[in-house]
């Protein structure tokens, strides 16, 4: 798994906790770090985690092998 892939997955697992907060806490902790949310940061913040799992839809659709293959070339 490459460095992006890493970070786009470290951003979905983000938005996910995040999402879990606000289902069963009512509690967005991205708007309370970044100050509500319409404030730039947070909605920025919302966008790069939109992004990154449109990004992570591409490894939905790729075949087993091919993502075995590049695990493995990432390691040496």
């Amino acid at each position: 798994m490459g460095g992006l892939q890493r970070a786009a997955l470290a951003l979905i697992i983000i938005g996910g906790i995040n999402w879990g907060l606000i289902g069963f806490f009512q509690f967005d902790l991205v708007a309370a770090i970044f100050g509500g949310q319409s404030s730039a940061l947070a909605r920025i913040l919302y966008g790069i985690v939109g992004l990154s799992a449109l990004y992570c839809l591409t490894l939905l659709f790729k075949p087993s092998a091919e993502v075995e293959r590049e695990a493995e070339t990432s390691r040496y």
